[in-house]
């Protein structure tokens, strides 16, 4: 940004005053993961983007994983937690360590850095009044169903807490555990993507967006040409078989909010500093955008 002449300044600041005015009021959930959890300056840049969207009138809600950082307590704990079928294995052992880095640390410090220049951001937790409830699930290794431990999908959302929490003018930070519908009393981990859906959904939210460590969603992932700046839902499920495998419980849970309701999702890359003002105030946008038909 610093390249930028006070005319350039300029004319973004009123290309983004139509969407301002557009969604002044409205409900935007974003999932907050990947690289710009890990570098301080995309956290700061993260950080100032929320706030810019809450000064303005939006209502940004914010659904949090931590993948890295559980990694790396884990390692630090000597704890093994292998991966299989593309999930991790979540003793209570490790249930514990999940907790405690995503309420504890990276939640802490996402609330934090919010709260520099104000005092809107509230942490919360999917446990708290009952948020996201999940039921377990078995992993699939070569066919086989395997028990994978203390992991589920999302089955139910209270959205009240949140609701309350906008109703007060404040930022909810929103930690992805649930509570076990079949077990009120354990936790499960459950996937930040689908609890960010599952929330959107339930809030009735505009919009939804995904900061992922790609650009976008592209035609062929080999071909960086080929990125998808516009699609519909059609044209998403038609893609989605050849998708690479990390970017499928992505996608899915873009499907997912786009059939309950919302009106937009955004792939978009969190490595990129503001990308997330790149792509929802300013007409080219960075990233990739997904409607429910090709007339939105």
């Amino acid at each position: 940004m610093t390249h930028l002449t006070a005319f350039d300044k300029t004319k973004i600041l009123l290309e983004s005053v139509p969407w301002l005015r557009k969604y002044s009021g409205k409900k935007v959930v974003i999932k907050y993961g990947g690289n710009a959890m890990t570098s301080p300056e995309l956290q700061r840049a993260f950080a100032e983007d929320v706030t810019f969207l809450h000064t303005w009138g939006v209502q940004p809600i914010v659904v949090h994983g931590g993948g890295p950082q559980i990694n790396e307590m884990l390692g630090r704990l000597g704890l093994d937690a292998p991966f299989k079928g593309g999930l991790r294995v979540t003793t209570p052992e490790v249930m514990e360590v999940v907790r405690m880095v995503l309420q504890g640390k990276v939640q802490r410090e996402l609330v934090s850095l919010l709260n520099l220049d104000s005092i809107a951001a509230v942490g919360l937790s999917g446990e708290d009044a009952r948020l996201f409830q999940a039921k377990r699930r078995l992993g699939v290794v070569g066919g086989e169903a395997v028990d994978i431990g203390q992991v589920g999908d999302i089955t139910g959302v209270n959205p009240a807490p949140v609701c309350d929490l906008l109703k007060s003018n404040r930022i909810p930070v929103i930690s992805s555990v649930a509570l076990d519908q079949d077990s009120p009393t354990d936790v499960l981990n459950v996937n930040a993507d689908a609890a960010a859906a599952a929330l959107a959904v339930a809030v009735e939210a505009q919009k939804l967006i995904m900061l992922t460590d790609v650009e976008g969603v592209y035609e062929d992932f080999e071909d960086k040409s080929s990125l998808i700046s516009h699609m519909n839902l059609t044209k998403l499920k038609e893609l989605m078989p050849s998708l690479a495998s990390g970017m499928i419980p992505k996608m899915d849970a873009a499907a997912q909010a786009l059939e309950g309701g919302v009106n937009r999702v955004h792939i978009i890359d969190g490595r990129q500093p503001h990308s997330m003002l790149l792509e929802v105030f300013t007409n080219q946008g960075v990233g990739t955008m997904i409607t429910r038909d090709s007339n939105e």
